[in-house]
């Protein structure tokens, strides 16, 4: 990997990225292994390097692919963070420990310039914040709460069970911080009206592996979104989209685009930030 250049001929970057899909497909177990960590890290560099990727350009085996890795690198994230957080659940102070999460400095990075974009959109402290996907480990959110938004109130949503009960005992321990930080479980599909109480919708990248699945998704937070109400969207862009679904401009046609950050080596995901158009 030292020797890759900055710059890599799209061929041969996707060439990488197939034998490391090659290689994973083939392990038994995605649990945190030096094997799994390995191929993670190697294939979190590589679609980090610059390239002229066109995702809809690619072969119908490199689309395959591509949507195959996606569901494994979700796996790969999902088995990390139900390790650490299972570790961090029993240590006295969790919140204290965070950075034993191997990739926590890119979590610092992303939310730096998140609250960087929005507070550019004039969204400072908004008094109720929505993360849909939190997982076990809400990180995003307990960086904004206490290093951004120091008022404001977060509804965490995960469909998983017991990666808000893990979260919600990670965030117990800090009275204060518990006060402002919900955990819900349920299918966004579900919430409706309540969507309209916040300020701001986080969408988490992973939040639904497919882009119909994903549109599916906007297009439910867009009816039931409140009127002046801001999303942020996590999405991917160049080989970013070997990680991450891709969501693009002509999917978001009932959103109004505010802002538009694409992934740099520091910070693996893009980011839009958008408002509903609502017709009077």
């Amino acid at each position: 990997m030292d020797s890759l250049q900055n710059q890599i001929p799209d061929e041969i970057l996707i060439s990488r990225i197939m034998q490391i899909h090659s290689s994973l497909s083939k392990l038994d177990s995605l649990k945190p292994s030096d094997q799994v960590n390995s191929h993670f890290s190697c294939l979190l560099k590589l679609c980090t390097l610059p390239c002229s990727i066109d995702v809809k350009a690619l072969p119908q085996e490199v689309q395959l692919m591509r949507k195959s890795l996606i569901t494994l690198c979700s796996r790969v994230e999902g088995s990390l963070e139900t390790k650490f957080a299972a570790m961090l659940a029993e240590i006295p102070q969790p919140l204290h420990n965070l950075n034993i999460y191997p990739y926590y400095d890119r979590y610092i990075k992303i939310a730096n310039l998140e609250y960087g974009i929005l507070k550019e959109n004039g969204v400072v402290q908004p008094k109720k914040l929505a993360f849909v996907g939190s997982g076990p480990i809400p990180l995003s959110s307990i960086i904004m709460a206490t290093h951004h938004m120091k008022s404001t109130h977060f509804d965490n949503f995960d469909i998983d069970a017991a990666a808000n009960d893990v979260a919600s005992r990670i965030v117990g321990s800090d009275a204060e911080l518990e006060k402002r930080m919900k955990f819900v479980t349920c299918d966004i599909m579900e919430v409706k009206e309540k969507l309209k109480e916040y300020d701001c919708i986080f969408l988490a990248a992973l939040v639904e592996i497919t882009k119909e699945d994903k549109i599916r998704i906007l297009e439910h937070i867009r009816k039931y979104m409140k009127e002046g109400g801001v999303m942020l969207l996590r999405s991917a862009k160049g080989a970013g989209a070997f990680l991450y679904p891709l969501v693009e401009e002509k999917d978001l046609l009932d959103f109004e685009s505010l802002s538009i950050f694409l992934h740099t080596s520091d910070v693996m995901c893009s980011v839009v930030v958008r408002k509903p158009i609502f017709q009077h």
